[in-house]
């Protein structure tokens, strides 16, 4: 999409035009806080496992619910590690294409400056 050439006076600010037409994307911004946002749900799950493991540790008195704790404890664990670095390559992922998509805007901007004939002043026209 192009950008016209004066942006219409009802709508203010550059900035409100660019959020209307989608010149500039703020998908990259929100995909940060959706990032750190899941990260602090992995977290909780973590602290949840860690509980869960207490739990049935404290469950059974006997050595049984001990032993039975250090599996669910090292086993959530190891799928919170799995699960955050999964969430984090999505997160890339998402980041990427939007990248690449700037890429691809800045480059059709550069093909339509090469494209447009340089603009030379007129050569005055003498007078007869």
């Amino acid at each position: 999409m192009r950008r016209p050439q004066r942006i219409p006076k009802a709508l203010g600010h550059p900035v409100i035009w660019d959020f209307l037409t989608f010149e500039r994307l703020v998908t990259g911004t929100l995909v940060h806080l959706i990032y750190w946002a899941g990260l602090g749900i992995i977290v909780l799950g973590a602290f949840g496992t860690v509980g869960a493991a207490v739990g049935v540790a404290l469950r059974e008195a006997s050595i049984l619910g001990v032993l039975l704790a250090i599996p669910v404890l090292i086993g959530g664990l190891l799928v919170m590690g799995a699960l955050a670095l999964i969430w984090r390559a999505a997160c890339e992922f998402y980041v990427a294409i939007f990248r690449i998509s700037e890429d691809l805007h800045a480059m059709r901007l550069a093909e339509e400056a090469a494209a447009r004939p340089a603009l030379r002043p007129a050569a005055p026209r003498p007078e007869a």
